[in-house]
């Protein structure tokens, strides 16, 4: 019998039909009722008389006559001798009956019912081999059966261990994002409060800063005034005619180096507006301040120059390595182009 495919449905197979059977022990009782019946009735037959007869050895019995004497030539016929007297007969045997054998036609009715005894008795043999032979098979399908319900039961059993862990590792997942999240959350908002902090402490250090330069200018500021007021003893005009005058290397150095850290984006103001700066430094070359004498018209270019002048400072010396502690700054529109 093949062999059921592993997955497919079992099927019991179909008996098979005991109709032979029952016709063959049908047949087998029928000629074992016929060969004890003509058995019997063919070793009933009449039984072998024996006769005997009794013979008294007192009785004597007549001579037998001679033979007649075979013919012969002519010879003198001898004389006749006196015949002898005969033996007494021997006492009769009995005679024994001959056992009976079976009949050819016993023997091989005998021989057919064995043949057919033993058929029968192969041929049940045969069957309750075939049916141990079924029931193996189905002792071994049903554990295959059960081997395979139990390795999908494993699998299944397997495939939900890893659904369960997959769900806790996402819940852990999903808790570890959420506290990274608010973690870097707490990070960002810490480090939005000491950058927040860091500003503040640098707005105030700056302030300090710019309070105390401002305070040392106004001192110095002060003491230079002080000194312009002091040194005024002539008339205006004559100061103006001692000062002395401005090298041209000097403040072409100075307007270089504005012009180098002055930013202004624009440039479509019609004609060349021109903006002018009174400065104001120490012999070190730091400003001390910037005051604007003459705006150009524009707002936002007299500032971009004023920023580009503070970024200079300390501004370039001469070559002597003196500076003007005061001098004008003319600044044009072109000139930054």
């Amino acid at each position: 019998m093949k062999p059921a495919s592993p997955g497919a449905q079992y099927t019991v197979p179909p008996e098979p039909s005991r109709m032979p059977a029952i016709l063959l022990a049908v047949g087998v009782h029928v000629l074992l009722l016929a060969f004890l019946y003509f058995g019997i009735s063919w070793q009933s037959k009449t039984p072998i008389s024996v006769e005997a007869e009794v013979w008294d050895m007192k009785v004597e019995t007549a001579a037998a006559p001679p033979l007649p004497a075979p013919p012969a030539e002519a010879e003198p016929e001898p004389e006749p001798e006196p015949a002898p007297t005969p033996p007494p007969p021997p006492p009769p045997k009995v005679v024994e009956p001959e056992p009976v054998k079976p009949a050819a036609p016993d023997i091989a009715l005998q021989r057919e019912k064995e043949r057919k005894l033993e058929q029968a008795k192969k041929e049940r043999e045969r069957e309750l081999a075939e049916a141990r032979e079924r029931e193996k098979q189905k002792r071994e399908e049903l554990a295959e059966e059960k081997r395979r319900e139990e390795a999908k039961e494993r699998e299944d059993q397997k495939k939900r261990e890893l659904a369960e862990q997959k769900k806790k590792d996402d819940a852990k997942k999903k808790e570890d994002e959420k506290k990274l999240a608010e973690e870097k959350a707490e990070k960002a908002e810490k480090a939005e409060a000491d950058r927040k902090k860091k500003l503040a402490d640098a707005k105030a250090a700056k302030a300090k800063a710019d309070a105390a330069e401002k305070a040392q200018l106004d001192k110095l500021r002060d003491l230079e005034l002080k000194r312009i007021a002091g040194a005024a003893g002539t008339s205006g005009n004559a100061q103006k005619s001692s000062a002395p005058k401005l090298d041209a290397g000097y403040q072409a150095a100075i307007a270089a180096k504005v012009k180098s850290n002055t930013v202004y984006p624009g440039g479509d103001e019609p004609g060349n507006p021109t903006v002018e700066f009174r400065i104001e430094q120490l012999p070190t070359g730091e400003i001390l301040s910037v005051r604007k004498t003459k705006s150009s018209g524009v707002p936002s270019f007299d500032e971009a120059v004023e920023r580009g002048i503070n970024k200079s400072s300390p501004l370039p010396k001469k070559k002597d390595g003196t500076v003007e502690r005061t001098f004008p700054l003319v600044f044009k529109l072109k000139d930054l182009q």
